[in-house]
């Protein structure tokens, strides 16, 4: 059957809406794959992509300008993906620029977001490698959350054990709160420390008025404490006694010695203390020497007045009187 000129017509139509459609949609989608466009490749790697998965965003200070290329895994901790980038970023993005993948939404797909690096670097090349920064996943956070609830169970449960034990009386704390002679007991000896030290500032500032009192100028303490001229003279005095200790460490020592030899009969002093012959000849000598001592004044009583001397003593006791006048 032959087709009208109205189904021709409408045919004709439908091919070119359709056709259009089918233009409009691919450039859509390849705008948002950058296929229309001039691009650049840029790589990151990974420890854990947390689903990151092919033809995934790619941002640029919250700015889409890719998407995700190629993910492949090198080992079990090393994961390289492959970002394709508009060309129009280029000059923006730096070789410090950090990645990472997070979340679009609290349920959205996974993102790759890059942010500046704190300083300002070179501007980026087609092919290069970019620092990245893995964030700790959601189900790691509710491990997380996890371990410390039952950390907290934990704890809650030996809080409940001590405050038992204080209601008991048990331990120090307990008797403590329980026993209420120690803490009267405790009191007493905090009222008998404050009292002290009442007792003690009274006594500082006694001390500071008497230090206040004290006229320091001209005075001994003001030449010790700024003549420094004395202060060296003190310290040669110090020094002096300092010698002179040491001295009479000595002497004492050798006097140790001579009296330890004494004592074993050795040296002259001994010899007199101990020999009592020596001794009563000695005695009988100094007897003897008295007795001629006597004798020889005897003699010369006797002198004085005999006529052969009598006249040169005579003599004698006029000059003597003469020289004291």
């Amino acid at each position: 059957m032959e087709r009208t000129t109205v189904e021709k017509l409408r045919l004709g139509v439908f091919v070119i809406l359709g056709t259009i459609v089918l233009v409009v949609a691919a450039y859509l989608i390849g705008n948002r794959q950058n296929l229309f466009g001039g691009t650049f490749t840029i790589n990151a790697v990974f420890k854990n992509v947390n689903g990151l998965q092919k033809g995934n965003n790619v941002r640029y200070s919250g700015i889409d300008v890719g998407t995700v290329n190629a993910i492949k895994m090198v080992n079990d901790t090393t994961i390289v993906v492959t970002m394709v980038i508009q060309e129009q970023m280029l000059p923006h993005i730096k070789k410090n620029a950090i990645a990472s993948i997070g979340s679009d939404g609290l349920v959205g797909s996974m993102i790759v977001n890059i942010v500046p690096g704190r300083e300002s670097g070179l501007p980026i090349t087609s092919g290069d490698q970019i620092t990245s920064y893995s964030k700790i996943g959601a189900e790691d956070m509710l491990s997380t959350l996890n371990v410390t609830n039952e950390n907290a169970a934990l704890l809650t449960a030996d809080l409940l054990q001590v405050t038992e034990a204080l209601k008991n009386g048990k331990g120090t704390f307990g008797r403590l709160l329980n026993d209420t002679v120690m803490s009267e007991n405790l009191l007493q000896t905090s009222a008998n420390l404050r009292e002290m030290s009442a007792k003690a500032n009274l006594t500082l500032e006694k001390l500071n008025e008497v230090i206040t009192t004290i006229r320091f100028e001209n005075s001994v303490a003001d030449v010790l404490i700024n003549d420094s001229i004395a202060g060296q003279q003190i310290k040669g005095i110090i020094v002096n006694l300092e010698v002179m200790s040491q001295k009479i460490v000595s002497i004492s020592k050798d006097l140790d010695t001579l009296s330890t030899n004494i004592a074993k009969g050795k040296g002259t002093i001994n010899y007199l203390a101990a020999d009592t012959t020596f001794v009563n000849l000695l005695e009988q000598t100094m007897q003897n020497v008295e007795e001629g001592t006597e004798r020889f004044n005897e003699n010369m009583e006797a002198l004085k007045h005999s006529f052969l001397t009598r006249r040169y003593f005579k003599k004698q006791e006029k000059e003597r009187a003469k020289n004291q006048k």
